[in-house]
């Protein structure tokens, strides 16, 4: 498994839309959560984006994920960062 960082930037000319479809994504980010996928996740407190952390086996694994998140379709948000993470401390609860 492999440990990955997105970061989102979201495109505040789609506010409402974004917002529209937040429960949905945030019902996907909980079915991440409790099949072991999501690690951390959450909006940076300005509300311009957010950052994601998921354990996968790789990035085909992620991208894959990220293509079935309904933010996707909805188009209302541009990767600007997806990246392999190599944690030094461990996560807790």
């Amino acid at each position: 498994m492999a440990f990955y960082v997105v970061q989102l930037q979201f495109d505040l000319a789609e506010t409402d839309e974004r917002l529209a479809v937040r429960p949905a994504h945030r019902e996907y980010l909980n079915e991440l959560k409790a099949a072991g996928k999501l690690v951390a996740a959450g909006p940076f407190t300005d509300q311009t984006g957010a950052l994601l952390v998921y354990d996968v086996a790789d990035e085909a694994e992620l991208r894959d994920i990220l293509a079935k998140d309904p933010y996707t379709p909805a188009d209302v948000y541009q990767l600007a960062l997806l990246t392999e993470w190599q944690p030094l401390f461990p996560f807790s609860e």
